[in-house]
């Protein structure tokens, strides 16, 4: 019988601070990074399951120390202890009493679940020579159905209600995956709207974008009303006046400060504000959306949303126009199905966030999957894109005209390359070695 004979876990980083890659209102100097998880079996063919939960530098030797508290809870289980029943094992990862004391569902303990549960997936779909999306398309209404942990959820939608909604579009399946190899998923493009880069770097990269066949921005606010103005108002004048362009404020601000200042934006016409505020604030999402709704501003949040029912209940309580799944966030796969489902019922689009490490890697997986199965639409819908740290990846993401391409390989697209591993580990990689020998 397969048995997972081995759990390893790596701290991988990379110094994008020093160009200020992915600078925000919050978050000036990150270092995009991961806790790297590699699972190993006894199995012949030597077939290994890789995950990742992304992080921005210091702390990540938190989550690597989580997904270590985890390891008893996979090392020695057989494969088909999950492949059988992939929301059974979901719920024996997060249900230990102890670790889930220190955190339900939520914080380091979460986001070392879902390095784990991706890998556990990726190592499935390299094992059925699919890539994930594929996998999950290949499910049935009643498998995909169990995948979620519906504990918390009923209220809002029940199990038989999914099921019934997943019925629907069997039948269609087939065309709607034939679509998307053809023609691809629409895509928007955060590179040239990063808060630390200088006026003429931002009307370069717009002008790049759009030669390339971009056709939607997202432009970081929040650290000053004038300079937002300023850049926003270039993006715009560059991008022209039909093209969405969304304003991202990462959790900047308080409720009333939120209103007044996308309001000071609204000549840009901004399609959405994301992270006006604290990620768990749901009536204040509620208060910003309803204040926006005259200006035709939608808010959307999602990416430091911690489990299911904090998403759960922003549907509940109209306070999103935009849902923003991150995949590593939530708990892995199954949790992000439970999302997904969820917003179906609510009639809210799903726009994943993604940038980072690895994040455009996952998620082009699950919009693929929930076009094909759960929505049968992507009308306004896009995966955000961040050309960062692609190369880095065996089977990187692919952008054609501002769409992303339907991964063919199996797995997840995580799947780093050995010598990126080596040369990014910290602290003692090359790359780690070189900036110390650097500084005084």
């Amino acid at each position: 019988m397969d048995r997972i004979t081995d759990l390893e876990v790596r701290d991988i980083r990379f110094p994008t601070s020093l160009d200020r890659d992915g600078s925000d209102a919050m978050n000036p100097d990150p270092d995009y990074s991961a806790a790297y998880v590699i699972l190993r079996t006894d199995r012949p063919d030597g077939l290994q399951g890789h995950g990742l939960t992304f992080t921005i530098g210091r702390g990540t030797e938190i989550v690597v120390a989580a997904v270590m508290a985890l390891r008893p809870l996979v090392v020695g289980q057989p494969l088909a202890a999950f492949t059988g029943s992939p929301g059974a094992f979901w719920k024996h990862l997060t249900g230990d009493s102890q670790l889930r004391w220190l955190g339900p569902e939520k914080g380091v303990i979460h986001l070392a679940t879902a390095a784990v549960v991706n890998a556990l997936w990726d190592l499935w779909a390299k094992i059925e020579r699919k890539p994930l999306w594929k996998l999950l398309s290949g499910l049935s209404p009643a498998q995909i159905v169990e995948l979620v942990d519906w504990r918390y959820l009923s209220d809002a939608m029940t199990p038989s209600e999914a099921q019934e909604m997943l019925d629907r579009l069997v039948s269609t399946r087939s065309a709607r995956e034939s679509e998307i190899i053809a023609s691809g998923y629409p895509a928007y493009t955060t590179s040239a709207g990063w808060l630390g880069y200088s006026d003429d770097k931002i009307r370069r990269l717009c002008r790049e974008a759009l030669a390339d066949g971009w056709t939607a921005f997202k432009v970081k606010v929040g650290a000053d009303l004038e300079d937002d103005r300023r850049r926003c108002s270039i993006v715009r004048a560059e991008i022209g006046p039909d093209l969405p362009l969304m304003i991202d404020a990462n959790q900047r601000w308080d409720v009333a400060q939120a209103i007044e200042w996308v309001q000071a934006l609204a000549p840009c016409d901004p399609l959405w504000i994301e992270e006006p505020t604290s990620p768990d604030d749901i009536l204040g999402h509620a208060a910003i959306a309803r204040a926006l709704a005259p200006f035709g501003i939608g808010v959307a949040t999602g990416e430091h949303c911690q489990n299911r029912v904090v998403f759960k209940q922003l549907l509940q309580a109209e306070a999103i126009s935009f849902c923003q799944i991150d995949s590593c966030r939530l708990g892995g796969v199954n949790e992000v199905v439970a999302v997904l489902l969820l917003a179906a019922k609510f009639g809210v689009p799903v726009c994943p966030h993604a940038g980072g490490v690895g994040l455009c890697e996952y998620v082009q997986h699950e919009s693929i999957f929930d076009f094909i199965c759960v929505t049968g639409s992507h009308e306004g819908r896009m995966i955000e894109f961040v050309d960062h740290l692609h190369g880095h990846f065996v089977d990187p993401c692919v952008i054609r005209r501002g769409r992303y391409q339907a991964p063919t390989a199996p797995g997840t697209s995580i799947t780093m390359k050995l010598e990126s591993l080596e040369a990014h580990g910290y602290p003692s990689g090359e790359v780690w070695k070189r900036l110390r020998a650097k500084k005084p």
